[in-house]
């Protein structure tokens, strides 16, 4: 995993602790990468299953 990928799985995993759904906005911010940096890192997640997305409840899972 590159440090990327591993930066924005620590933050979606720490902000999921507390209940928040990190936004696209909030990858942006905490990683200083592009929109369309960042979205290709989340999709590479979850295409290795390395995250998961409930879609009804809006949360990840690890």
């Amino acid at each position: 995993m590159c440090n990327l990928k591993r930066k924005i799985y620590r933050i979606i995993d720490k902000m999921s602790r507390f209940r928040k759904n990190p936004t696209i906005d909030d990858l942006k911010r905490k990683t200083d990468k592009d929109e369309k940096t960042v979205r290709q890192a989340v999709k590479n997640l979850l295409a290795k299953e390395e995250l998961k997305r409930k879609k009804e409840k809006r949360e990840w899972r690890f």
